[in-house]
């Protein structure tokens, strides 16, 4: 029982409840306060008019004319229907259903509620007094208790009006306590199986949209971003066993030859150096997990600065000149001008060595490579570069940006497929992403940059800057 009045169902019943209690209150206080207002304006308003009557009977028959009226009206009357009273100057009854002049009643004409004595019982009474000629007094009163049977039943109906909200917001606790529990027991079932490990469990989401319905969408994404990391991470440490295989294989078929065959001095330090360069590619591929670490982190915001994204490609193309040139490929460069954007000046470059690093491995020679920095009216910068090699299939471009991912196409070429996810990872640290489409024929890939405009305004390069660049190499 504690349990269930601890349930938060319940708790939101009991808070309607009170709410609705605290309705009725702010509406029945003003209709009393109107109720007691109109009732008490209209009994003055019909003893007002009676005492107007009786004066103008007054005037046209005299002091005995009255009387005669006052005493065939209070036989004709309901007992206790209304107070009637004709005294003299002196107060002595002359007519009426008052046996005496009631004690208590102000000397000055007007309208006076006040307790008066009426067979035996002393009653309040609502009373207008009316000075008439030759000193005479006229009362005319009516008990204010003829209207207590109506508002005994407006207070009924508003003690049923609570009950029945009572009554309501108890069974709608139970209801609601009743619906949520079917609801989080299917949560509670779904979160029991992913804790067995099972991942793929999803929050069952209804059809009418309510605020469960939100929240359980809201979890199934979290929990496919969970999924997706927790396979990424399982990929990832496959991946990385079977890249550092290789290279430790080889070192220790290395290391084992020299301890076994003890060759000259010559073959020794030969072995050496390929054993070297063996923990260089070791060294590499920690060295670039580190480096996406840290970018996902966002340690590396911090030092944003001013950069010049076209610059920065202008010294990717001359920096791959001479690589170019050995496979005899151009290089195709479209100048903006200055393209500032906020960021970190190293890992720009290294994104755009890297995109530009992955064309001249695939495009084949002969092959050429452009190179776009272009920035849109929203202030959005995007860096493209385009090959016209073979290009990345369909079905492989989605997982091209996947740690240690190499497609078919890359088996054969130097890497261990950190590249992309590097460049990828880059972009997003910039509030932008990397795209990967295809060029017809080749593949153009496309970062773009949102970090925000630049905190100074670019520089002016002179006008004689030329707006393209074209570098053909070994053509004749």
């Amino acid at each position: 029982m504690a349990r269930v009045i601890r349930s938060s169902a319940v708790t939101l019943a009991t808070g309607y409840v009170l709410l609705g209690f605290a309705a009725l209150v702010l509406f029945a206080a003003p209709l009393r306060y109107a109720w007691q207002a109109t009732v008490e304006d209209f009994r003055v308003e019909l003893l007002q008019e009676d005492s107007q009557r009786f004066a103008e009977v007054f005037r046209l028959r005299g002091p005995e004319g009255l009387s005669a009226f006052i005493k065939e009206r209070v036989g004709m009357q309901i007992a206790g229907e209304r107070i009637l009273l004709l005294a003299d100057a002196s107060l002595r009854p002359l007519a009426g259903n008052l046996a005496a002049w009631p004690r208590g009643i102000p000397d000055q004409p007007g309208s006076y509620t006040l307790p008066v004595e009426l067979d035996g019982q002393r009653t309040m009474v609502s009373i207008v007094r009316t000075a008439l000629p030759g000193g005479y007094n006229l009362l005319v009163g009516r008990d204010v208790q003829r209207f207590a049977p109506l508002e005994r039943r407006f207070w009924s109906g508003l003690a049923a009006a609570v009950a029945v909200l009572s009554v309501a917001g108890l069974l709608g606790g139970i209801l609601i306590r009743r619906a949520l529990l079917a609801r989080i027991h299917s949560i509670r079932e779904t979160v029991a199986a992913i804790m067995r490990g099972d991942l793929s469990h999803r929050l069952p989401v209804r059809s009418s949209g309510d605020e469960l319905d939100t929240l359980s969408q809201t979890i199934n994404r979290l929990l496919e971003q969970i999924e997706q990391l927790v396979h990424g991470v399982a990929n990832v440490s496959n991946s990385i066993a079977h890249d550092l295989r290789t290279p430790l294989a080889e070192l220790r078929s290395r290391l084992e030859e020299l301890s076994l065959t003890r060759p000259s001095t010559e073959e020794t330090f030969q072995e050496i150096d390929a054993a070297v360069s063996d923990v260089d590619s070791v060294i590499r591929i920690f060295n670039a997990l580190l480096r996406l670490a840290e970018i996902d982190a966002g340690m590396r915001r911090s030092g944003f600065v001013d950069v010049d994204v076209a610059d920065l490609a202008a010294k990717a193309i001359e920096f791959y000149l001479p690589a170019a040139e050995l496979e005899n490929l151009s290089f195709v460069f479209r100048d903006p001008g200055p393209v500032i954007v906020r960021g970190d000046r190293v890992l720009l470059a290294q994104a755009v060595n890297n995109l530009v690093d992955n064309a001249l491995k695939y495009v084949g020679k002969g092959g050429r490579i452009t190179l776009e920095v272009m920035r849109a009216p929203n202030g959005v910068v995007t860096l493209a570069v385009a090959d016209n090699g073979p290009g990345i299939p369909d079905a492989e471009r989605p997982k091209a940006a996947q740690r240690f991912y190499r497609g078919d196409a890359s088996r054969g070429t130097p890497g261990v497929g950190l590249g992309l996810s590097l460049v990828q990872a880059i972009a997003k640290l910039h509030g932008g992403s990397l795209e990967l489409a295809d060029n017809r024929p080749g593949l153009r890939a496309q970062i773009t940059l949102e970090e925000g405009l630049p905190s100074q305004p670019a520089p002016e390069r002179p006008s004689d800057a030329p707006r393209e660049r074209e570098a053909a190499i070994g053509e004749a």
